[in-house]
């Protein structure tokens, strides 16, 4: 429609809307409907209708419920852009909210509390006082919303007409179920906020997880909805029963509420549950075994969403308590219609699951599954029938399937090479578990043998982490690896993993130390420093082992890695060539020490992490494996973007290979690394090849005393982006320049100097700060550090809500603007002693999660410099709550 069309029908429509106002002819009200219509669908598809706002509102008087519906919003839309349009609805909208009709004065009250405009506050109170009060259900269940509503655009007005104590007085009295659930919301969304400026509002909140409260809930919780119990259910969590009976009676009521068809509600009630006993080890026990049917019937029956949300929860459970789960690993199983994140999610929990009695049948599927996945994909079969599928696959094993495989076989029909990868890392993960690990070595080696570039790296990454825990089993590891063709390999990881275990054994690989010198001689083409970083190590390990072939290779790998662009790998390879200046035996010991497997790998997450978000239980916390503080906090979320590369950050876009530095940053940085006679001799240096000759030195020391020079890159290979290759001095005499002496202090091998302490701060005892220059403060600095700190048991027994801390940190010279509850809550705030009026302030946020006593604060303050003095002062204080 062009513009010229538009403004037509728009002024033909004013005009028949203009004729039609205020007519009682026969048949009037069929011709609104069809104008009406013709105006909500130019408003839906983005029309601006905004010029018939006037005889829209003209033409509402009129007792048709659709016609009255489809003005409502039309105003409703425009009324927020218009403010000035919105006075001419205050008549008519507040003539209908006394409408005999209870569905008109609830789409009226509704309508009118969405107008959101601040002027117009005046004219909301009367009709929701007058709608909390109306003899209809509908009408009392909007009022109660349209207090929210009133909140957000005027807090004062909302609670200095006491419309919070109205809301409790219905959500305890009132008979319909509707009602109480939305005086139940609209109350805890306006305490929650209240609740940080003002102790009164915090109480009353606190007030709302009475027993008699409570009781009241559960009593009639089978009348309300699904979305009112979801939200009855959550408050109940919060609530501690007095005793044991009182506990089991809740449950009792619950009880029926797990065999729910609704996800939310089955959840919402595990979440009740699961924090009702969790001081009852015995029940929380049962608990778990009670709900694990329930979830494994949600986990089949719905969506792939619903399954991947329930899944996640499946998988905080799994973790917690893994032998309950063990029996029931087929339900983990992959289907042939699972996307590719919930395959990926199934695979970890058969990775959590694994245990004594079914690591076999799950390290056999998985492996089987990913040969299957190689199969497909090299044979290019089109995979159509479960039962061609499971022919193929007995035809490939030589022999007759097991349930296990049948059930992964259904969903090879979609090759997925990121979750093949994922089936190999679960295998992985499982041998590293110390179950059946003979088996399990044996099917990951046989990937090795399988040639396939994605199998190859995951295979490798793997089989490090397995020769760390398990050096045992290095000989037939190593005969295998040995047969692996470095080019063939291109992953990074998978790269860096290769080199480690051609330094670890060197001793079991003959060709180590010449896979290495390829891998030395490709140096400038590597454009990952975590690759580099582990080829300077695996070299300097080979050397320890196998002096008379490595030496020269050690000198170009130290050359190549003083010329790296990479910050890192320059350290390191200075630091190794000091410290083979110092004492080869000292650089042995540092480089290569004696290792004792590793009995446990560090997790992906902390104990305290995985505590947090099982506090946040049926929240989207658990599905981004996040507490909520970290995904919805802005304070929280990193400026900086990290590149794979080890020790590498990047700002903003930029390319992932190395770093261009400008020439005269070069020239000085070379300077700084050498002394006068080293430079005149680096002249003399000769730029022709490595020349890898195979001089025999019988001892380490002779390296040290005859052999070693670092020779310059050859300049038929040449580095990109590189510096110039100094040569670092041999040694640092008393009267070195003090820039060289720098260098050696950065590196911890010149004099070193303990850090000073910081001073203590003084602080003002009494700070004046009110709330209104505390939240734009808050809102304009920025958070100076994060500070975590954990209270012993004993302080924790006294931390029985906010105020025990709140009067312990006033003894500290820290006030509290405001705490909360559930989790405990709190903001505080201090002043440095003399500062003037406004300044020198510093701003905290404590967390405290009750479960483990974790505290986690964020500091801002005026001058972020004194921020880590303020740290010490802050951490001294918690320190010393529950001691006295």
């Amino acid at each position: 429609m062009n513009a010229d069309n538009r403004k037509g029908e728009l002024a033909e429509l004013k005009g028949q809307l203009r004729q039609l106002a205020g007519s009682r002819a026969p048949g009037v009200e069929d011709l609104k409907r069809e104008l009406y219509k013709k105006v909500i669908s130019y408003l839906t598809v983005g029309i601006d209708v905004s010029s018939l706002f006037s005889e829209m509102v003209m033409c509402s008087a009129t007792s048709d419920l659709v016609l009255k519906k489809m003005c409502y919003l039309y105003v409703g839309n425009y009324a927020r852009g218009y403010p000035e349009l919105a006075l001419l609805t205050i008549n008519f909208l507040q003539k209908d909210c006394q409408d005999d009709d209870p569905m008109i004065r609830g789409l009226a009250l509704r309508s009118l509390c969405s107008l959101r405009v601040k002027n117009l506050v005046e004219y909301l109170v009367g009709p929701l006082q007058r709608g909390l009060k109306d003899s209809n259900g509908y009408v009392r269940s909007v009022a109660a919303i349209g207090v929210l509503k009133l909140y957000h655009i005027a807090p004062s007005s909302c609670t200095d007409n006491d419309f919070p104590v109205t809301l409790k007085a219905l959500l305890l009295h009132d008979s319909d179920p509707q009602v109480v659930a939305n005086c139940l919301c609209s109350l805890l969304e306006i305490l929650s906020i209240e609740g940080n400026v003002s102790e009164a509002a915090l109480r009353e909140k606190e007030s709302l997880l009475h027993r008699n409260v409570i009781l009241s809930l559960l009593n009639r919780f089978k009348e309300f909805s699904e979305w009112a119990q979801c939200l009855v259910l959550e408050v109940v969590s919060k609530y501690v029963p007095e005793d044991a009976q009182e506990t089991h009676d809740m449950m009792d009521v619950l009880d029926d509420r797990l065999q729910h068809a609704n996800s939310a509600v089955v959840l919402a009630t595990i979440k009740v549950f699961l924090h009702l006993t969790m001081s009852m080890a015995d029940v929380h026990q049962k608990v778990y075994e009670r709900i694990k049917a329930p979830l494994l019937t949600l986990v089949s029956s719905g969506s792939a969403e619903q399954s991947y949300a329930v899944l996640s929860h499946l998988h905080l459970l799994v973790m917690r308590a893994p032998m309950l789960f063990a029996s029931d690993y087929k339900h983990f199983y992959c289907r042939y219609s699972d996307p590719s994140y919930v395959k990926k999610l199934k695979l970890e929990m058969l990775t959590a699951v694994a245990n004594e009695s079914n690591t076999y049948e799950i390290g056999y599927a998985l492996d089987q599954y990913v040969k299957f996945l190689e199969f497909v994909n090299s044979s290019k079969i089109s995979v159509v029938v479960p039962r061609t599928l499971l022919d193929s696959l007995q035809d490939l094993v030589g022999g007759p399937v097991p349930l296990t495989v049948t059930e992964l076989s259904e969903y090879a029909a979609n090759v997925d090479v990121a979750i093949a990868r994922e089936s190999i890392r679960a295998v992985g993960k499982i041998a590293l578990q110390q179950y059946d690990v003979n088996a399990i070595v044996d099917r990951l080696l046989q990937f090795l043998e399988m040639e396939k570039d994605y199998v190859t790296a995951e295979t490798l990454v793997l089989v490090k982490d397995l020769l760390r825990k398990y050096p045992q089993w290095s000989h037939d590891c190593i005969a295998v690896v040995g047969n692996v063709s470095s080019k063939s390999v291109t992953e990074p990881k998978a790269k860096a993993a290769l080199v480690w275990m051609l330094g670890e054994y060197a001793y079991d690989m003959s060709d180590a130390p010449y896979v290495l010198e390829g891998f030395v001689q490709s140096w400038a083409e590597e454009d990952f420093a975590e690759v580099r970083l582990e080829l300077l190590t695996a070299v300097a390990k080979c050397f320890f082992k196998r002096p008379p072939e490595t030496v020269q290779i050690l000198g170009a790998a130290l050359s190549f890695g003083f010329a790296d662009a990479n910050q890192d790998v320059h350290d390191r390879a200075l630091l190794y060539y000091r410290l083979l200046q110092h004492s080869v035996e000292v650089a042995e010991r540092v480089i290569n020490p004696p290792k004792q497997a590793v009995s446990v790998f560090a997790g992906d997450q902390s104990s305290e992490i995985k505590d947090r978000i099982f506090d946040e239980f049926n929240s989207l916390a658990v599905v981004y494996r996040q507490p909520s503080y970290m995904f919805l906090d802005k304070d929280q979320r990193s400026p900086f973007a990290f590149s794979e590369d080890t020790g590498s950050s990047i700002i903003g876009p930029q390319s992932p290979g190395r770093e261009d530095l400008p020439s005269d940053i070069d020239a000085r940085d070379n300077d700084l690394l050498l002394s006068a006679h080293e430079k005149e001799d680096s002249r003399a240096v000769s730029n022709g090849s490595h020349g890898y000759s195979s001089s025999k030195f019988h001892t380490l020391q002779e390296f040290t005393d005859s052999a070693f020079a670092p020779r310059s890159p050859s300049p038929t290979q040449p580095i990109r982006n590189a510096r110039a290759t100094p040569l670092p001095p041999a040694a640092v005499s008393s009267t070195a320049a003090s820039p060289l002496l720098a260098v050696d202090d950065l590196l911890g091998l010149g004099p070193s100097a303990s850090a000073e302490p910081f001073p203590p701060l003084k602080l003002n005892p009494k700070p004046v700060l009110d709330p209104a220059s505390f939240k734009r403060k808050w809102g304009q600095l920025t958070v100076a550090l994060t500070l975590e700190y954990t209270f012993p048991a004993q302080a924790m027994v006294g931390l029985t809500g906010p105020q025990p801390l709140v009067r312990h940190m006033q003894t500290n010279s820290v006030q509290c603007m405001a705490s909360g509850n559930a989790p405990l809550k709190f903001f505080f705030f201090a002043q440095l002693a003399d500062a003037p009026a406004n300044t020198g302030f510093f701003l905290v946020e404590l967390v405290v999660t009750t479960s483990s006593g974790l505290a986690s604060a964020k500091i801002k303050a005026d001058d972020s410099s004194l921020a880590p003095a303020f740290a010490d002062s802050l951490q001294s204080a918690l320190s010393k709550f529950g001691s006295l």
